[in-house]
Formats: structure tokens, C-alpha cells, sequence
């Protein structure tokens, strides 16, 4: 169960907030980060912005949840917020989950990155992978494809079970591997892996950096934008996806 549904489950309202007609207007944000709280009790707030509909903000916990709230705290939005435009619904919500995805793994070195990449590269894709899944396995076929495509594979570890599961710990053996591309391949093809999985390696970092944004099974597909695309995709579906075109 999620931070905020344990809020929402047990019925817990903020606590009130001094009103002041100049806190939406005057470091509205910075004032509710500091003093957003649930019975007393301090949220585990990571930022607030103002939200594209006035008189809300946008509050998001370190756990990545988001919600909606009034400048004082006293009422919350739980969902995704919309605007109503000459092209239809755009989800406000989303784009800046896109958007913060994208910013969050272009910080990701591309050392702790692995990636297969053809002798042209016209785009890339991060791809959070477990090598015990089936359809990670599927799509991995199609890594040589996607190369000729001109789409580069940013592989991200997410061992789908969690970090006791023997998926993490094959993967902290591809890493740790001399060659890690190769153990990629060995380790999807089924084979066994003989190095050690104690070296200094990012399989947990990025499994805990996937769900804080959004991955909930493998393979999960990031695009250049930050969309994330759940599943397998064929090599030419997504080339389609990413505009490109043989």
C-alpha cells in the first residue's frame, strides 16, 4: 500500500494552515512544502509546484506519489489532472511525469548503462530489464534489428521480484561482468554466468530509481520524451513510435 493511500485509507485530513490571502501569491510552494502535514505530522514532501489549474499545487512525496492540494493543505486531489483543448484531453499529469522521467535517467552515467548501439544511431531508448523475463528475453531478439534501425538500447536493471530474488542476482553478475553486454545476451539466453556478483554495481539503485518512476514490470520502455511504454514492442512498432522510418 502506497504512502498516500495509508493517508487516505485511515481517513487522516491535513492539518489546518493559517490562512493568508498571499500564500498562493508570495512563495506559495515553498511555504506549503514546509508546512504540509497530516495530523501533526510532517509528509514526506520532495517538492511542490503550482499546478496549471490556479488555486492548486502540485505536491510530490519522496515515495514519487502525486496529488493535488489547496495553497492552505486542507483539501486534497487524488488523480491525474487534465486540460480541455482545441485537440482534445491532454493529460497535465503525465507530461510532467514524461518530463521529469526523461530529466531523471539523463543522469543515469552512461557507465552504469547497457547499451547496444549500431553503426548508426538515430535515437535511443532506456529499457529497465530483468533477465528472467520472458518478454525481456523476446525483445532482446530484437536488439540486433533495432541497431539497424538506428535506435541505440540503454539497458536499466529491475529485477521484477526484488533484490532477494535470484533475478538481482544474475543481474548483479551481468554487471559485474568483464564484458557486461555479452552476460546481457548469455544471461537471456539462459546460460550460466560465472562471474561474481559483489562488485560495485548500480542493480539496486536503479531497481528502487524504477519505481520511483513508475515501472511496475519488465520490460519497461523509456523513450527519448520520457513516455514509458509497458512490454514488449516489436523492433519496427517502436521505430515507428520513435518517427523513424527504414
Amino acid at each position: 500500500m502506497t504512502t498516500l493511500s495509508r493517508i487516505l485509507l485511515l481517513g487522516l485530513l491535513a492539518a489546518p494552515l493559517a490562512s493568508s490571502p498571499a500564500l498562493a501569491q508570495q512563495d506559495g510552494a515553498e511555504r506549503l512544502a514546509e508546512r504540509l502535514s497530516v495530523n501533526g505530522q510532517s509528509m514526506p514532501v520532495q517538492s511542490v509546484r503550482e499546478a496549471p489549474m490556479d488555486g492548486l499545487f502540485e505536491v510530490r512525496l519522496e515515495t514519487g506519489e502525486r496529488f493535488y492540494s489547496d495553497a492552505e493543505g486542507e483539501h486534497f486531489l487524488v488523480g491525474d489532472l487534465y486540460r480541455n483543448g482545441d485537440q482534445g484531453l491532454v493529460n497535465l499529469t503525465e507530461e510532467g511525469r514524461n518530463t521529469e522521467r526523461a530529466a531523471r535517467l539523463e543522469h543515469v552515467p552512461e557507465s552504469e548503462r547497457i547499451i547496444f548501439r549500431g553503426p548508426q544511431s538515430d535515437a535511443r531508448v532506456m529499457v529497465f530489464t530483468d533477465t528472467t523475463c520472458p518478454y525481456c528475453r523476446q525483445l532482446h531478439e530484437e536488439v540486433p534489428r533495432l541497431n539497424e534501425l538506428g535506435i541505440e538500447v540503454h539497458y536499466l536493471a529491475f529485477p521484477r521480484s526484488g533484490m532477494n530474488a535470484q533475478g538481482a542476482r544474475d543481474m548483479q553478475q551481468v554487471w559485474c561482468a568483464d564484458n557486461p553486454a555479452e552476460a546481457m545476451s548469455a544471461a537471456k539466453r539462459g546460460d550460466s554466468l560465472s562471474a561474481p556478483a559483489d562488485c560495485d554495481n548500480p542493480v539496486e539503485s536503479q531497481y528502487h530509481l524504477g519505481l520511483e518512476l513508475g515501472v511496475q514490470g519488465t520490460p519497461a520502455i523509456v523513450l527519448p520524451d520520457g513516455r514509458l511504454v509497458p512490454g514488449y514492442v516489436p523492433a519496427e512498432r517502436l521505430a515507428a513510435m520513435l518517427g523513424l522510418e527504414e
